[in-house]
């Protein structure tokens, strides 16, 4: 049986201008509190700036 990594969290990425939810990713928590990228975007429909926002805890 595999080990739960409670390090890592799931986080889901929010668009910034539509508040959308596109993508799910993992972090490290200890490391990388907040995680800003630029990723595309399929309700703007355009590559915009998206923030992580904690989604499983």
């Amino acid at each position: 049986m595999a080990k739960k990594k409670w390090w890592r969290i799931i986080v889901a990425m929010i668009c910034k201008e539509c508040w959308s939810t596109n993508y799910f990713s993992t972090i490290n928590k200890a490391i990388t509190p907040k995680l800003e990228l630029k990723k595309y975007c399929k309700k703007c429909k355009k590559q915009t700036t998206h923030n992580s926002k904690e989604k499983l805890k």
